[in-house]
């Protein structure tokens, strides 16, 4: 499948909270805003988003929206988040979207954190370059509990 990046469009949103209210897909990002079941405070956040100097992309995969990924906090601390729909899981779209993102933003070091136990999330940050540097403990919101949580950066 074709993977470009484009600049998120708001036709996008829709598409993105039904992939981010994916029981499926949240139990395995673990790490979900409260946010994005309620489609008034995902659509102000996402506006906000928008509007900031951070990099948010809309990841197409031969013309259809597949997800989102972003490059977003202080310089020095930025971080990289992706989500792909779970229809499109194992394909190789969350590698090809990552190297897109990195290949558009070339400052480093960049950050990245996932739940220890989502294999899939931290083998697609591993292809990209970053290395596990740390395990840390924090709130998963759609596991409703605290959980480990591996934390990369790509130097």
């Amino acid at each position: 499948m074709d993977v470009i990046l484009r600049p998120v469009h708001d036709s996008d949103l829709p598409v993105f909270y039904r992939q981010m209210n994916d029981p499926e897909s949240n139990h395995v990002a673990a790490f979900t805003s409260p946010k994005a079941a309620d489609w008034t405070l995902f659509e102000a956040h996402w506006k906000k988003l928008r509007a900031s100097d951070d990099v948010v992309r809309t990841v197409l995969a031969d013309g259809d929206v597949v997800g989102s990924a972003a490059v977003y906090g202080e310089p020095g601390e930025r971080e990289v988040t992706y989500w792909i729909d779970r229809a499109y899981w194992g394909r190789g779209l969350g590698t090809a979207a990552l190297r897109a993102l990195l290949a558009e933003v070339p400052e480093r070091p960049l950050y990245a954190r996932a739940a220890a136990d989502n294999a899939g999330s931290l083998r697609v940050l591993e292809k990209c370059g970053f290395l596990v540097t740390a395990a840390a403990r924090g709130f998963a919101h759609a596991r409703g509990e605290e959980i480990d949580e591996a934390v990369l950066v790509l130097a």
